[in-house]
């Protein structure tokens, strides 16, 4: 049966070659680089939709609106959110404070003080994300706050939803637009298609997704066509040029417009 919604995408991905990189990820405030392979990037999935599953009790169709950055963890939160069938509404947390969710996921620098934030007072649970490379738990981890690194660990690699999830239902709202997983995944086939991707595409993206499109291309059109993402927080300049030759780069998202000059590498957005 052809993919249905984005957590059938993945799994379909993973299983063309699950050794495969299939996630890089850089912070060059940081000088951290982080290589996750197909198997790996899916059992940090599951745990983490085991967590909403069974330690927040997120049910299909709730809203988890997402204020975090470029990051490979994003990334995992997003296949998470859809693998449990709820809906990602992703964005700046500034953005987000109108917003009605069920549970808010958010960076460590981000964190709201207390659960007067508009955003946070709204939702029933708050996640705190430290983004540590070594997995450590967040510096100051406020009242009614779920510590993401310390949680996450105790749940299992593998996830079976409750009920298989129906890809007419939403899965994502972006920018007051809501669409359901099957049109992300018809829309990532012709993404790929468009862009022409393929399992050699290696896609360098400095986006945090606030809209369909540049969802599309840092993440799920790179993924439909078995190709993979190299995600980009904190750039620096002077390292542009080796990174997308190291790295094999085929194709940008975002990142700014020095990467034009790279004759190889072609802008989806």
């Amino acid at each position: 049966m052809p993919d249905q919604t984005p957590a059938d995408l993945l799994k379909t991905t993973i299983a063309a070659d699950p050794a495969r990189p299939l996630v890089t990820f850089y912070d060059d405030a940081t000088g951290e680089r982080i290589e996750l392979s197909g198997k790996t990037f899916g059992n940090w999935v599951a745990k983490t939709a085991n967590l909403l599953v069974d330690g927040l009790d997120a049910q299909p169709g709730e809203r988890v609106a997402l204020a975090l950055p470029p990051h490979w963890q994003t990334a995992v939160w997003l296949f998470s959110c859809w693998s449990a069938g709820l809906v990602v509404v992703p964005g700046p947390v500034q953005e987000l404070t109108d917003v009605q969710a069920d549970v808010l996921v958010v960076s460590e620098d981000l964190l709201p003080a207390s659960r007067e934030h508009p955003a946070a007072a709204s939702a029933r649970e708050v996640v705190g994300l430290s983004l540590n490379a070594f997995g450590a738990p967040l510096a100051d981890c406020p009242p009614g706050v779920v510590d993401y690194a310390t949680e996450v660990r105790s749940y299992g690699d593998e996830f079976l939803p409750y009920d298989p999830v129906d890809p007419g239902e939403p899965a994502v709202t972006v920018r007051n637009a809501t669409f359901s997983g099957a049109e992300l995944v018809r829309r990532a086939r012709e993404a790929a298609e468009n862009w022409q991707l393929d399992t050699r595409s290696r896609v360098l993206t400095d986006l945090s997704p606030t809209t369909v499109d540049e969802l599309l291309a840092a993440l799920l059109a790179p993924l439909s066509a078995n190709g993979s993402v190299i995600i980009q927080r904190n750039l620096d300049i002077a390292t542009l040029d080796r990174r997308i030759s190291l790295e094999h780069v085929t194709a940008v998202a975002g990142m700014p417009g020095q990467v034009e000059r790279t004759a190889s590498v072609r802008r989806l957005l």
